[in-house]
């Protein structure tokens, strides 16, 4: 990253607009609101673009409200990007993670900075900070923060973002992408007067009774062990969750509980939706699921947690799932 340069290019008043990948979660949402918060202070006009509806657990952030949904507000984002002189990429290492917001970004003028920790990042990015060792985005844009000497900007609501950032993408400091750096930046949030049981009440605390339901539902009659009793899959089709009137949002963190079954080594979950199926994968230690998701589901992310999507419908995505899974060399 050429900080000197875009310290440079940021000398003066600028329209800078932030965006991030399709179904935002909460790296996603909160490196996004952090960085505007910063940028803001520092007198630029700053816009953050998602392509789709965030989660509701997510709408007590700061300045939340102020994020435009591409879907909801197309004219209106059109526009930014028309005036707009820098694009951050945030969380997301390929533009065919943007959706339908990827043709708008093509079509802009302006200059891209990429921030982001997944593997395999694309080349199309005027700067770059990729670090695929760091455990969230939002690691890196305190790095970047730090980088670029804007660190008199920081405060209580800055802290609230990043540390949503850092709590969801490790698992609450659990998954082994946490690194040392990783509670340094927390303990420095916490100087900013970060309250940590707050937000994880914010996150993990406001279930619906519809969703805890849901949840209930699927685990007691979807879930199933499978490969020797190495993996664990939870399908749910478009049908099932309608009946628990299923919202964004209402499935978070329901793979893991497939991973923490005895013995399970991957866990995937399988959600339909109108026409697609959307994978989420998670495993332990050298299995990489990250390939998986790659070769055959259209998709990627992180070794041990990776997403995808195919044009298909559940039973179809059941049967290659499985397929997959009893592919993979488990040891002993």
């Amino acid at each position: 990253m050429d900080y000197q340069y875009l310290k440079q290019f940021l000398s003066e008043e600028r329209q800078i607009v932030i965006t991030t990948h399709k179904s935002p979660d909460g790296d996603a949402v909160g490196s996004s609101l952090a960085l505007r918060s910063v940028l803001v202070a520092e007198g630029h006009n700053v816009s953050v673009v998602v392509p789709d509806q965030f989660p509701n657990y997510l709408m007590w952030m700061p300045e939340a409200n102020s994020i435009l949904i591409y879907e909801n507000h197309q004219a209106e984002v059109q526009e930014l990007f028309n005036q707009c002189d820098l694009i951050f990429c945030l969380d997301y290492n390929t533009l065919e993670r943007v959706g339908a917001l990827k043709s708008e970004i093509e079509a802009s003028d302006a200059k891209r900075v990429l921030i982001d920790h997944h593997l395999f990042p694309d080349k199309n990015f005027d700067f770059s900070l990729s670090d695929t060792s760091a455990s969230s985005t939002a690691e890196l844009i305190y790095e970047f923060i730090s980088g670029m000497s804007f660190t008199d900007h920081l405060d209580k609501d800055f802290a609230v973002c990043i540390y949503t950032g850092l709590v969801t993408d490790t698992g609450s400091f659990r998954f082994s992408s946490t690194r040392s750096n990783t509670h340094l930046v927390a303990s420095e949030l916490l100087k900013l007067g970060l309250e940590p049981a707050i937000v994880h009440q914010n996150i993990y605390d406001n279930n619906s009774l519809k969703a805890l339901r849901l949840k209930g539902f699927a685990l007691n009659e979807k879930l199933e062990v499978i490969a020797n009793s190495k993996a664990a899959i939870i399908p749910l089709a478009l049908k099932e969750k309608n009946r628990f009137k299923y919202q964004k949002g209402d499935t978070e963190g329901l793979v893991n509980y497939g991973l923490s079954i005895e013995g399970v080594e991957v866990a995937v979950l399988l959600s339909e939706e109108m026409g697609f199926v959307k994978f989420s994968f998670r495993s332990k230690g050298l299995i990489d699921v990250n390939e998986i998701a790659r070769r055959s589901f259209n998709g990627g992310g992180h070794r041990n947690a990776a997403g995808g999507k195919l044009d298909c419908d559940i039973n179809a995505a059941i049967r290659l799932v499985k397929t997959e899974l009893e592919k993979i060399d488990y040891g002993s």
